[in-house]
């Protein structure tokens, strides 16, 4: 029998209203137990950790995402899976980092929440904690189905690093525009197996370190060199900047310089698009080309959230910013398409 591994840090999933104030208060996974009396009908047997204070997912942080780490690496010889129960507001970031935190992973490791608390009539946290252990302890051949970081949500199953939440009042909450979803659920579970990741045969490796020494610039039309000047400024080692299009940029002298500086100084800029669809081609416009020339790095389609993680995991390994230039241009844990 599957043995399934819940982390409860908090968020949506284990609220309940206050009956006085109507205000949203955290419950214990015993609560959210009581509330979901199907879980005893699947066939695995669930451990549960819960952290000792219940998280709001806006507090999420580098020491949280590396405890998490840390009891995935703890459980896992004594597990086949883990369901990860998070806040849906930074559930993508969570993910993202704990991708590249877990080098070698050959097991589900599935976040999943809801957008109306468990104890709600309408809720889809029942369906999405549900079928989030299934898809945990869903095995082929004895090997684990999907073997890598994603996040459940509304029926879809995304690659944790590719995923954004785009919609806070729907349940579809989130999307994975530039990559396949991984599974969906339905009268079966289908699960697409040409898109799912598969892992080394080599120990896992957890990662602890990540550095939180990141800017981040995004371009608007008419933006003021000060404050280009300021954030390029910045007492950091990595800036993710949000261009346009195709990761085009102004091409007045003064950006371009500023740049330039920053980047001989021993910062690394990393640059991906505002579009959610498609990617950066550095070099296809003139509006790109000093850009690739002066060395700012091509992000291609990483999401926001996979290019500030990997930013602070490859900061938290290496010191030389040529090397962290090069590996964030490299597909590492299924982040990006190299165009």
């Amino acid at each position: 029998m599957s043995q399934i591994l819940i982390i409860y840090t908090g968020g949506t999933i284990g609220m309940m209203s206050d009956p006085i104030t109507k205000v949203l208060k955290p419950i214990n996974f015993e609560q959210i137990m009581d509330n979901v009396p199907e879980l005893e009908k699947l066939n695995c047997k669930i451990k549960v950790h819960s952290f000792e204070e219940i998280i709001d997912s806006s507090n999420m942080n580098p020491e949280i995402w590396s405890e998490l780490a840390g009891l995935i690496e703890a459980n896992y010889d004594e597990v086949d899976g883990f369901v990860i129960l998070h806040g849906s507001d930074t559930m993508a970031y969570t993910a993202s980092a704990l991708s590249f935190m877990l080098e070698n992973l050959a097991k589900p490791v599935i976040f999943t929440g809801s957008q109306l608390p468990i104890s709600a009539i309408r809720t889809d946290a029942k369906e999405n904690l549900m079928t989030a252990i299934e898809i945990a302890k869903s095995k082929k051949n004895d090997r684990a189905r999907v073997p890598e970081v994603c996040i459940y949500f509304d029926y879809k199953l995304f690659r944790g690093n590719r995923s954004f939440k785009y919609n806070s009042s729907k349940f579809e909450a989130f999307r994975s525009p530039n990559y396949p979803i991984l599974a969906e659920s339905g009268v079966h579970l289908r699960f697409s197996v040409n898109d799912i990741r598969q892992p080394v045969d080599a120990p896992l490796i957890k990662h602890k370190n990540l550095v939180n020494e990141v800017a981040v610039l995004k371009l608007y039309p008419g933006i003021n060199p000060k404050v280009v000047e300021a954030i390029l400024s910045a007492d950091v080692r990595g800036i993710v900047m949000e261009t346009f299009g195709a990761g085009n940029t102004t091409t007045d002298q003064w950006f371009i310089d500023l740049l330039k500086g920053a980047i001989d100084s021993g910062k690394v800029i990393l640059d991906i698009s505002q579009c959610k669809v498609g990617t950066v081609e550095l070099g296809r416009y003139e509006t790109s080309k000093q850009l690739k020339d002066i060395g700012v790095a091509n992000g291609y389609d990483m999401t926001f959230e996979a290019a500030v993680t990997k930013m602070m995991y490859l900061l938290g390994q290496l010191d030389d910013p040529k090397e962290v230039k090069r590996l964030l241009e490299v597909d590492l844990r299924g982040e990006l398409t190299v165009s």
